[in-house]
C-alpha cells in the first residue's frame, strides 16, 4: 500500500512486490495502481469502487465499505505496512485512521439498560399478566414464554413488584 499526504508531501509504496501500489489520501480516496487481481479484491474490501481501468482502481473509503471489511474479519489493528512505512507514524493519514477507528468502535458499542430479571412465576397466567403489565408500562425488554422468564426496565421494577404482589393474593 502506498500512502501520500499532500500536506506533508510524502509518498511511500507499501506493496513489497513490483506489481503496484496504493495511495490513500486524507479525503478518504484510494488509488490502486496495479494489475493484480489480489490487490483489486483487497481494495474492494476497504472501499467503494468508483471506477476501474486496466491498471488503476479508484475508490473511496466509506463506513459501509469498512463494515464489509470488518465482517470479513479485518480490524483496524491489522495494519501490514511495508517496512519503509512502518518507520513513519502514522503510515495512513491521521484523520483517516481516526475515522476508521471510530467506525469500528460503532460496531463494538454495547448499550446497557438497567433491568430486573423475573422467573419462577407460580403459574402461566401470572407470567402472562406480568408480561402484559410490563408491555403496557413500556418496560418489557425481553421475555421467554417457554421458560416463563422476563426482563423489565429498572424504571418500572417497583411497579412490577407491586403488581406481582397483587397477583399472588
Amino acid at each position: 500500500m502506498a500512502i501520500q499526504s499532500r500536506k506533508e508531501s510524502w509518498f511511500i509504496p507499501t506493496i513489497a512486490d513490483n506489481c503496484g501500489f496504493v495511495v490513500v489520501e486524507t479525503n478518504f480516496r484510494m488509488y490502486a495502481y496495479s494489475t493484480s487481481k489480489l490487490h483489486c479484491e483487497i481494495l474492494r474490501l476497504f472501499s467503494k469502487i468508483e471506477y476501474q481501468l486496466p491498471n488503476l482502481i479508484v475508490g473511496a473509503i466509506t463506513k459501509e465499505s469498512l463494515y464489509n471489511a470488518f465482517e470479513n474479519g479485518i480490524t483496524t489493528e491489522q495494519q501490514n505496512a511495508h517496512p519503509r512505512v512502518a518507520d513513519k507514524i502514522p503510515s495512513v493519514p491521521k484523520n483517516v485512521c481516526d475515522q476508521i477507528r471510530l467506525w469500528e468502535s460503532d460496531l463494538n458499542r454495547v448499550e446497557t439498560t438497567p433491568a430486573h430479571y423475573y422467573d419462577e412465576f407460580p403459574s402461566r397466567d401470572v407470567f402472562e399478566a406480568a408480561c402484559d403489565y410490563a408491555r403496557d408500562q413500556s418496560g418489557l425488554l425481553w421475555e421467554d414464554s417457554k421458560k416463563m422468564r422476563l426482563v423489565v426496565n429498572a424504571e418500572i421494577h417497583m411497579h412490577m413488584r407491586e403488581f406481582l404482589r397483587g397477583q399472588n393474593k
